[in-house]
């Protein structure tokens, strides 16, 4: 069983999929999982999937849409990990992310955590800009939740893990 399953809903996606499996095939530490759960794309990512299947640990799901929530549920039952980490399929891992989880899970054990969303340094100032309006206290990552009712607050999930 692996320490950790990785949980990666997607809809039409292809490039991006390509950009984060080939981020997960540098990680420094090896012990864990990838689940991606197609979730009714008309454009399947299944053949990006199969070209890093030699160099991570991948299973691949379609399913018929019904939203990232529930795709995340879906992956979820199909995982086997001591731990399950979203992303989402745009993001880009550093290649010591597992290695510094596990250092940090070993000094205090959380059931629950999270981490942040940074623009790469290769991104235009256009896309730092949009990265920024997009997580800033400032602009809608501060008002998520802020002054709206809270049972219409959907807290971000991409880059957050607990435990099984």
């Amino acid at each position: 069983m692996p320490e950790y399953s990785v949980i990666i809903p997607v809809y039409n996606r292809i490039d991006e999929v390509d950009d984060l499996l080939q981020s997960l095939s540098c990680q420094t530490d090896k012990d864990f999982e990838t689940v991606i759960v197609e979730d009714g794309s008309t454009d399947p990512c299944d053949a990006t999937v199969e070209k890093y299947k030699d160099k991570v640990d991948v299973k691949y799901f379609y399913k018929e849409n019904e939203g990232r929530s529930i795709a995340r549920n879906y992956g979820m039952e199909r995982a086997s990990g001591r731990y399950f980490i979203f992303f989402d399929s745009d993001c880009v891992i550093p290649p010591f992310y597992f290695e510094r989880l596990r250092k940090a899970l070993a000094e205090k054990p959380y059931d629950c955590f999270g981490g942040p969303d940074a623009a790469h340094e290769s991104f235009s100032d256009t896309q730092k800009a949009i990265n920024y309006s997009m997580t800033s206290f400032l602009t809608t990552g501060g008002i998520r939740g802020g002054k709206v009712q809270l049972e219409k607050f959907t807290p971000r999930t991409f880059n957050m893990g607990f435990s099984r």
